[in-house]
């Protein structure tokens, strides 16, 4: 089990998500996206909205860059 916050995901906050894979930590990160966007948190719309602005090319390289950084982490205690 590995931890990453939010904001080292791209987002705007420091909440921690804690998974076994990068893909499951990218899901729990797109959840936590969607209950802000329902909530209408300006912070987490401008990250949104950042994250949009990339081209397919540039978010699988963003998205590669986040696997290795996951994979990189030590283990939670």
């Amino acid at each position: 089990m590995k931890t990453m916050t939010c904001r080292q995901l791209a987002g705007a906050c420091d909440q921690p998500f804690s998974a076994n894979s990068f893909e499951e930590m990218a899901e729990k990160s797109q959840q936590h996206g969607k209950e802000m966007f329902q909530q209408g948190d300006q912070a987490h719309l401008d990250a949104m909205n950042n994250m949009s602005k990339l081209t397919s090319e540039e978010m699988k390289a963003w998205f590669e860059q986040k696997r290795e950084e996951f994979e990189s982490l030590p283990d939670d205690k």
